[in-house]
């Protein structure tokens, strides 16, 4: 292939990803949430997508936008199963055609059906259903087809964190270490199985740390105290404190921020760096999610569980002038991070960043001129919530393109 000259040139992909759940507080607004609202006096004027209230699927693997996870929310509601009692949603996302109808598909051609699948808990058991959106109707449903249940819910999580509260040997506990509970601060590693005594039960360990004097209270762990707490009797299934001799550490130089720093580093003066694009950007973006930069097509899109797809990439061959296909869907398959330590406490630690908390609904929103140049483009999130209500990550990705000559950044 000959060489041409947007080789000298890269483009760029980055997605923030802060992987720890229980700070999700969402709020409602304009019949979305909004998880976090984030501002800053360096941001600029971000390229955004349409409108996602009011925008349609244009390609195949366009996620499902507002409308369509209502349809799907209202065909659940009447639902036979859950007629009672709206289950609760740990994923609901599109249904991907079948890779030929999506790679047979043109520009312009009628979109394959549009399809939901969707993994709901309800009555302690696990639901997997697939609701076609041009029918309205559920067709494709299974209960329990495996061992163990879906990602937690921050619903969950917060489910968790209040039975831990309201246990009156914790509360002791906490105290004989002299720590305040205006400080405390707890979390929820991955759920699982850690013995025959909780066979059928859906159990989480939750585990501490001090917040006082550091924003940073990862440094502060309460040490040698977790519970096991089953969450859908909402009670706390076994204590282990063993670790009231261990000292919580001390908060001393643990503020890892630039703004806390005694001294900050002694750096020469240099002069203000502009980088430009008097013609606009060299890429466009169609429709949401398809990208074209110069030989180069391929969709683009946030995702709850993955955090970005990229499909169908394909490149012009400088010498057929034929596309050809360079990846037909690549994402992260999981960030897994197993501590492998013995201990009472440390045993059962082995995050799944990915599969049991979602690298999408962990993000955090992208700020201009800090996490990406001042002229990238920006991709919202649109995701659901454990109510069956969509909800927007802001700024959960950003594209932009540099000079190889710029350096690494």
């Amino acid at each position: 292939m000959g060489t041409t000259s947007y080789l000298h040139l890269s483009f760029i992909f980055f997605i923030a990803l802060f992987i720890f759940p229980h700070s999700w507080n969402p709020v409602t607004k304009k019949g979305l949430s909004v998880h976090a609202k984030f501002g800053s006096v360096l941001e600029t004027k971000a390229s955004k997508p349409n409108n996602l209230l009011t925008e349609a699927p244009v390609h195949p693997l366009d996620p499902l936008t507002v409308t369509e996870i209502n349809t799907v929310r209202a065909i659940l509601s009447s639902y036979v199963p859950f007629l009672r009692a709206f289950p609760a949603i740990h994923s609901l996302s599109l249904d991907e055609p079948e890779k030929s109808q999506v790679l047979e598909w043109k520009n312009g051609d009628p979109l394959p059906p549009r399809k939901a699948h969707v993994i709901a808990l309800s009555s302690g058991q696990t639901h997997v259903l697939t609701v076609d959106l041009d029918l309205g109707l559920v067709t494709g449903y299974v209960t329990n087809p495996g061992s163990g249940y879906p990602p937690l819910t921050a619903e969950d999580i917060s489910v968790a964190l209040q039975v831990v509260q309201s246990n009156e040997e914790f509360n002791k506990s906490i105290m004989a270490r002299g720590v305040q509970f205006s400080d405390l601060s707890c979390g929820t590693p991955s759920a699982g199985w850690f013995g025959p005594d909780e066979e059928g039960r859906r159990v989480v360990k939750v585990q501490c740390f001090s917040t006082q004097g550091t924003p940073n209270f990862y440094m502060r762990p309460i040490e040698g105290l977790t519970l096991t707490i089953d969450i859908d009797r909402q009670e706390v299934v076994k204590i282990s404190d063993t670790g009231r001799g261990i000292p919580v550490p001390k908060s001393a130089n643990t503020d890892y921020r630039y703004v806390a720093q005694a001294k900050t580093p002694e750096m020469e003066p240099i002069n203000p760096i502009s980088t430009e694009q008097p013609n606009g950007p060299s890429y466009r973006v169609e429709g949401r999610h398809i990208v074209r930069w110069a030989n180069w097509v391929f969709h683009l899109k946030p995702d709850q569980r993955a955090g970005m797809i990229i499909s169908r990439a394909t490149i012009r061959d400088s010498e057929t002038g034929e596309p050809r296909s360079v990846m037909y869907k690549g994402f992260a398959s999981e960030l897994f991070v197993p501590y492998m330590d013995p201990d009472e406490a440390w045993y059962f630690k082995s995050y799944m960043d990915e599969g049991e908390f979602g690298l999408g609904v962990t993000a955090t929103p992208l700020v201009p001129l800090n996490d990406c140049p001042g002229y990238s483009y920006y991709m919202d999130g649109l995701f659901v919530s454990a109510d069956g209500s969509p909800y927007v990550q802001p700024n959960m990705i950003c594209l932009f393109e540099r000079s190889r000559n710029q350096g690494p950044r």
